[in-house]
């Protein structure tokens, strides 16, 4: 079965826009998303483009901040506590990676954890540890929407998170846990001695290491579930762009011994801005004193 994220991240975005829509016509207003840029990194252009759209395809307002790379640490500090008073915006996002002159963890505290549409703030991480009501990051949460939507049980299952990072590993794991979902899971990384023996022994794989092919077939057992989470630029030549996206799995050798498994591009991707749109939306709400379900 291909997990098509794709196809759910549509049926996310119709449902936010719905909803969207009820909160415009309750409140007088719009949600309003905030994307602050430093640089000119290609990559996160594309990226602050694509929310951009996003945005306007939901019906929810956005704002757009765009900074030279010798901004300064002060000064963009300075801009989110501006974005934090701002009473007309609902979530704050910086685009990473920023400049090496400016400590990203200052920048991801500085912004308000109600405003944090990230779900990067400690404080948030740590009401998800607790398994309290937050806003969670996006691309975690987008992988728990494919879960479910699949009917991909995960109580009792042996899931191995490859990747350690902040955005996807730590937070994957600590959303696995909690009662109601229930998983046993082993996070494998660099350090992690026989990753292929952890693999093999897990029902659910979810790769999230950044480097094509961390993931082949020798490495899989038969009926498994892999998420592939890895969004790499290889080399293409018969591409107009000259490059192609690929996963950190082997997709072409792995799928065959899955029962189900997430393509890329398709997959995760499209899931990860559908989420950050609905967090948007849910943080909206709770500074209006309501949750998007009252919408409906």
């Amino acid at each position: 079965m291909i997990l098509s994220g794709k196809e759910l991240a549509e049926i996310v975005r119709s449902q936010t826009a719905v909803r969207c829509g009820a909160f415009g016509r309750r409140f007088s207003r719009k949600p309003c998303l905030a994307v602050v840029l430093v640089g000119d990194n290609p990559a996160s252009q594309t990226y602050v483009r694509n929310k951009k759209k996003a945005c306007e395809e939901l019906g929810m307002a956005h704002l757009d901040i765009c900074f030279g790379a010798d901004i300064g640490q002060e000064r963009l500090l300075k801009c989110i506590a501006e974005l934090n008073a701002d009473p007309a915006v609902d979530g704050i996002l910086v685009q990473m990676p920023l400049p090496e002159d400016i400590d990203e963890l200052a920048v991801t505290e500085a912004i308000l954890p109600q405003k944090d549409v990230d779900g990067f703030h400690p404080q948030n991480i740590g009401k998800l540890l607790l398994g309290q009501k937050t806003l969670v990051a996006c691309t975690p949460s987008g992988i728990m929407r494919i879960l479910d939507h699949y009917g991909i049980e995960t109580r009792g299952k042996s899931v191995c998170i490859m990747g350690r990072s902040n955005i996807v590993g730590k937070p994957m794991a600590a959303l696995l846990m909690q009662k109601g979902r229930d998983a046993t899971v082993t996070v494998v990384h660099t350090k992690t001695p026989d990753v292929a023996a952890v693999t093999r022994a897990s029902d659910i794989i979810i790769a999230a290491v950044g480097h094509t092919d961390v993931l082949t077939a020798d490495m899989v057992s038969e009926g498994a579930v892999v998420i592939d989470v890895g969004i790499n630029r290889v080399p293409d030549s018969s591409r107009k762009s000259g490059f192609a996206l690929k996963g950190d799995v082997d997709f072409d050798a792995v799928a065959p011994k899955c029962s189900a498994i997430t393509p890329v591009p398709g997959g995760v991707g499209p899931m990860t801005i559908a989420m950050l749109m609905e967090n948007t939306l849910i943080a909206a709400c709770r500074r209006e004193g309501i949750e998007p379900e009252d919408l409906d």
